[in-house]
């Protein structure tokens, strides 16, 4: 099926079959030289997505915001970001975007916003309706209400000397929650919600959507936990009444597409979402097969982590795939702007940079629901190394080291570098790679946040012009899935559950059945099958001269193959 015949569908199943593209626009190109990426330099490169085949656009915050958090941090949700440009700009982008055939959606950022936005200025000064927009309690300025911990390490609690109290933040100490319970509050933003379908979008990504209803009283939460608090404003009473009512009210007046982004989200949980007449929400991005590879209090536990167990991650991916992507959709992704890379993260981004690059492309374009791409990773951009604390930028990355050193689990950043360099999220928001040019491409200023030293050989240009490049191989599977019905709705079935070594599984439709083996190693594995092989044709491999009707084989390190069987 092609791009625009999935653009006209009239049925609402056009998300189903699309293949998303996220920007994240301070890193994706400059046009104007001063270092920052902006909207007018996305719609310069309108023609590059179009090329590559994807569907979709999820744009990350362009909102007008003070920049605490790169955007999340929303001070005006009806401006554009100076530093991106202006709402004439975003709407030739849409335009741009739209005459290709490309979709477009928004980051919904509701949970809070930013301390700069008139309603937390008006609400510290207990002006009329606004005095409760936020969460407000008494204390002495010594301890906070309760002892909830921030997502971004520390209190979530700050005292504000001007109206004396004390305001809660789940995330930085500048992203207020906004109080869900006021219907003011909600009214306001299914207003703005409205306002932005008007202009013609498609649907939003939306932030950390789970936290939005918090369990009356605020009580302290178990120490035991992880994440302290976090039992008490994750999925909280009202959060289905207030999800349902966000799209009777707004979304489901349009044919638009919304992913919820739910950290701590169970699989079962997740489901709970997708039942019709619960939440409204099309897909979740749950995030349990990116915790194999976490320590033992978690990412940011100084023992322990970086390991993963392929067995394991097959077993996560495999319950969403059978539970709930088999009965509603799921969201395909290992990479964001939150995570590392993932070559970097789930690959070799040294000896076997591309084999595994095209492996794990091979993995996100085979399975069930709707796959997500995150800029670069088409061409394989890797991890960064960092060196000390003053050269991160990731307000995340920053409170949890400061965190190590409150609690005395480091005495120095030398202790913290290989946590800091597995995980910071600043490694996907080093600039876009374009090409091996001063800056690669990405700007003719100085760029905000330093380019990763490998854009020299590691770039959209040098990839474009190798008919067997990473990027090559993204656009091969992203035209297979476009063509091919069982990528998009054929049952997923698990082979060989407890090798180490291969991830093998059948995607069957009708009298259909494909065959992906994934040898998600850097040894060659021996593949054996009681399968049918006599007319296995190979739809696509990431070796040159990938056997057909040889299922029985070894696969070299990191090689994919895709066959009809």
């Amino acid at each position: 099926m092609s791009r625009t015949e999935v653009l006209e569908q009239p049925d609402g199943s056009w998300w189903k079959e699309a293949v998303v593209y996220q920007i994240y626009p301070r890193s994706f190109n400059d046009s104007n030289s001063d270092g920052i990426g902006d909207i007018p330099g996305i719609t310069e490169k309108v023609g590059y997505l179009d090329s590559l085949g994807i569907d979709v656009v999820w744009l990350c915050p362009v909102y007008d915001s003070p920049n605490h958090d790169n955007g999340y941090d929303i001070r005006d949700y009806r401006s554009i970001m100076s530093e991106f440009g202006t709402m004439a700009d975003w709407d030739a982008l849409l335009d741009a975007l739209h005459a290709r055939g490309i979709r477009l959606i928004m980051d919904l950022v509701v949970n809070h916003t930013s301390n700069e936005h008139e309603w937390f200025q008006r609400s510290r000064q207990r002006d009329g309706k606004y005095e409760d927009y936020y969460y407000w309690r008494d204390g002495s300025q010594d301890e906070p209400p309760n002892n909830w911990e921030s997502i971004f390490g520390g209190p979530a609690w700050t005292y504000d000397e001007k109206r004396g109290q004390w305001y809660l933040h789940l995330f930085d100490e500048n992203q207020p929650d906004l109080n869900w319970r006021n219907s003011d509050v909600r009214e306001d933003i299914k207003e703005m919600v409205t306002w932005w379908l008007e202009k013609g979008i498609d649907g939003f990504r939306m932030d950390a959507i789970n936290y939005i209803s918090k369990v009356e009283g605020l009580p302290d939460g178990d120490r035991s936990e992880r994440l302290v608090g976090h039992q008490h404003y994750a999925h909280g009473p009202r959060i289905h009444e207030y999800l349902q009512e966000l799209y009777d009210d707004t979304l489901s007046n349009y044919d638009v597409m919304t992913v919820g982004e739910m950290g701590g989200t169970s699989i079962d949980q997740t489901a709970e979402y997708l039942v019709e007449g619960r939440s409204g929400l099309d897909m979740i991005f749950q995030f349990n097969h990116l915790g194999v590879d976490d320590g033992p209090n978690g990412p940011w536990s100084p023992d322990g982590w970086g390991e993963w167990d392929l067995s394991e991650f097959k077993q996560i991916v495999s319950h969403a795939q059978e539970e709930l992507a088999a009965e509603f959709w799921d969201s395909i992704f290992l990479g964001n702007h939150d995570v590392p890379r993932i070559v970097s993260r789930f690959g070799d981004d040294e000896v076997y940079r591309e084999e595994s690059a095209t492996l794990i492309a091979t993995f996100l374009l085979t399975l069930r629901g709707t796959p997500y791409i995150y800029q670069g990773e088409e061409f394989g951009m890797t991890n960064v190394e960092f060196d000390a604390l003053e050269e991160l930028d990731d307000v995340m990355t920053i409170g949890k080291v400061e965190e190590l050193f409150e609690t005395g689990s480091i005495d120095s950043f030398e202790e913290a570098r290989g946590l800091v360099n597995y995980w910071s999220r600043d490694h996907a928001r080093t600039p876009m790679q374009w090409s091996d040019a001063a800056n690669s491409g990405f700007t003719d200023g100085e760029p905000w946040f330093d380019v990763n030293d490998n854009y020299r050989f590691i770039n959209a240009e040098v990839a474009l012009s190798n008919g067997d490049s990473i990027w090559h191989h993204y656009r091969s599977l992203i035209d297979l899935r476009h063509e091919i019905d069982t990528l998009v709705y054929g049952e997923y079935e698990l082979l060989l559950p407890d090798n180490e070594q291969l991830y093998a599984y059948t995607r069957t439709l009708d009298e259909e059945q494909l065959l992906v083996v994934l040898n998600w190693s850097d040894e060659p594995a021996i593949f054996t099958t009681e399968m049918d092989a006599s007319d296995a044709e190979v739809l696509l491999s990431n070796y040159e001269n990938s056997p057909s009707r040889q299922l029985e084989r070894e696969f070299q390190p990191y090689e994919a193959v895709i066959y009809r069987l």
